[in-house]
């Protein structure tokens, strides 16, 4: 009898508590291996679309031509005027009166003029309702 009354005073007691020690260790490894391999890695580069001809190229079409100095020129049928910008619409829509309805618009600046001016001349020509305005840009280089 001696026995069991020696088992029973030894009881176990159940854990309430969760040992942090092992959690901490996996989180320190993964924090020194992120640390090294981050400056290993190399920053991602954005690969732009080159420029290529159009499937079909218009065979009517009207230019904006924005200069250095922010004139504004239109260029149609050969004739080549200067516009203020206030004008700009309503000159192209009375050209694009006569021409057939897919006729595009399309506006070209030097490298070096300002993104606010050709803005400012697309924003024209699309208040006044010009259906096709692109931009003109060099293939090649």
């Amino acid at each position: 009898m001696p026995a069991m009354a020696s088992r029973s005073g030894t009881r176990r007691r159940s854990m309430n508590e969760i040992n942090m020690v092992p959690f901490i260790d996996v989180m320190l490894v993964l924090l020194i291996i992120f640390m090294v391999t981050a400056p290993m890695l190399t920053p991602s580069s954005v690969n732009v679309p080159s420029v290529g001809k159009g499937a079909k190229v218009p065979k009517t079409r009207a230019d904006v031509i924005v200069d250095k100095d922010g004139s504004i020129r239109f260029k149609a049928d050969g004739n080549e005027r200067t516009v203020p910008l206030q004008n700009l619409g309503a000159t192209a829509k009375n050209w694009l009166k006569d021409q057939p309805e897919d006729t595009p618009v399309l506006i070209s600046a030097d490298k070096n003029v300002s993104y606010d001016a050709v803005m400012k001349a697309m924003s024209a020509l699309q208040q006044a309702g010009v259906a096709r305005v692109a931009l003109e840009v060099k293939s090649g280089g």
